[in-house]
């Protein structure tokens, strides 16, 4: 093996290992049709995907397939055909989706091949509807605000009551019962003189 050829395979192979460090810790791996896109556009995209702490790059197929060959992401090799570039995320899972979904409407260029998000393969079609579902954060905020609703609402009925209570004249149950526990007090004190 000639010293050139030794250079070529220990650089594919310190690609390889790039890319299996990149999966080991990835949560999501996309994998993108880019053909048809400007050097302006792709530079905004990458900063979008970068705002959204998802690793954009495109490798070959070739080592890509050796790269994924026994791991989750195996699924990928029947898409890994023409031009691809991979969008993967450590931290959200669908980030990657959301962002390269919005691009693709924006740019109306580009297209999905497939990916592998949280251990399930999904096709084309599988990744455009998961590109609709919201952040985790944007999510939990939407449930917080579900619970926050009704007792918030409770409150502020509870609330009205104790206000119309007063109006009234009634006082109410909760500063009564203390009148009450008072005399019991003074009869312990005197009995203990």
């Amino acid at each position: 093996m000639s010293e050139v050829t030794r250079a070529a395979f220990a650089d594919k192979q310190a690609i390889i290992d790039e890319i299996k460090a990149k999966l080991e810790t990835a949560q999501s791996a996309i994998v993108i049709d880019y053909a048809g896109i400007t050097v302006e556009e792709a530079n905004a995209m990458r900063k979008g995907l970068r705002e959204a702490n998802v690793d954009y790059k495109i490798y070959k197929n070739t080592l890509m397939k050796r790269a994924i060959e026994g791991t989750d992401y195996a699924e990928l090799e029947q898409i890994l055909e023409g031009p691809s570039a991979f969008a993967m995320s450590d931290e959200d899972a669908t980030a990657p989706a959301r962002v390269l979904a919005k691009v693709m409407k924006d740019l109306d260029k580009m297209s999905f091949k497939g990916g592998v998000v949280e251990g399930a393969f999904y096709d084309a079609e599988g990744l455009a509807k998961l590109a609709k579902i919201p952040s985790r954060e944007v999510l939990i905020a939407k449930f917080m605000g579900s619970i926050q609703s009704p007792v918030g609402a409770f409150v502020r009925t509870l609330a009205a009551i104790a206000e119309e209570k007063a109006k009234n004249g009634d006082a109410p149950a909760a500063e009564a019962a203390p009148a009450e526990e008072a005399p019991a007090e003074e009869e312990k004190e005197e009995a203990a003189e």
